[in-house]
């Protein structure tokens, strides 16, 4: 039934379905995970990186977590040349933002003139939607840490504890048995890594394989900080989900 109406991201199929739409989101699917858990100091991003050969050279950056401004971080899971787009879209309307109020620029305002720059991306002829999700972790004055979840159609909403990427219908189910909501950030590095411990393909997990990135408040400012792999290799020891990596070594 789809094939008549899949061929082009304007046209509606009788069950009023946007299959193009929904293909970008088949494509996220297939991505490495990433989970988002927003907790009562901070909120933590952790994502899983591909390793698709040896012989790849690990990249000095970050590969799933980006920072949009000095108040506001992502995590990707999709297709990473249009992250990027994204991205630079993001930095260059926060920073226009701040230069014409002085002030940063609020979490969700930010997220939601992003969307609006995806969702034109459904309505146009000629045009493919981006195949990327993003969790967004940001704090301001208004609504304190929040994290948001949007999607190649536009959409975006607020959560307490995210998922997306491959095998993300699991890891949700298990953040909304396990989510508490007065959660440490702590608990919260703990709680993702577990889930991504029974989520992730891959048997062991180790510091080349994931990436965890946190937006807290120091000094009365926001931070953003990203956990080096020698830190994030103690975290894993102490967490319990690399005994087998360990007895490997």
């Amino acid at each position: 039934m789809s094939r008549r109406y899949d061929s082009r991201t304007t046209i509606f199929s009788p069950e009023g379905r946007l299959y193009q739409v929904e293909y970008a989101m088949e494509a996220i699917g297939n991505a490495g995970s990433a989970i988002g858990i927003l907790s009562k100091d901070g909120v933590v991003l952790v994502g899983e990186k591909k390793v698709t050969s040896k012989l790849l050279q690990t990249s000095g950056s970050t590969e799933k977590m980006y920072k949009i401004d000095d108040h506001v971080a992502c995590a990707v899971a999709g297709i990473m040349s249009d992250a990027n787009i994204l991205i630079n879209t993001a930095r260059v309307q926060a920073q226009r933002y701040t230069l014409a109020y002085q002030e940063p620029m609020p979490v969700e305002q930010l997220v939601q003139s992003l969307c609006d720059t995806k969702q034109g991306y459904t309505q146009y002829g000629g045009l493919r939607p981006f195949g990327v999700s993003f969790l967004f972790a940001g704090w301001d004055k208004n609504y304190g840490f929040q994290l948001y979840m949007s999607d190649p159609s536009g959409n975006y909403s607020g959560w307490k504890a995210a998922a997306v990427g491959a095998n993300n219908q699991a890891a949700q189910s298990m953040l909304k048995q396990d989510y508490k909501d007065d959660i440490t950030r702590e608990e919260a590095v703990n709680l993702a890594l577990k889930v991504l411990s029974k989520t992730m393909d891959s048997t062991s997990l180790t510091s080349e394989k994931l990436e965890l990135a946190e937006v807290l408040l120091s000094n009365g400012k926001v931070k953003y900080q990203v956990c080096s792999p020698e830190a994030l290799s103690k975290i894993l020891l102490k967490s319990g989900v690399t005994q087998p990596a360990a007895e490997a070594s």
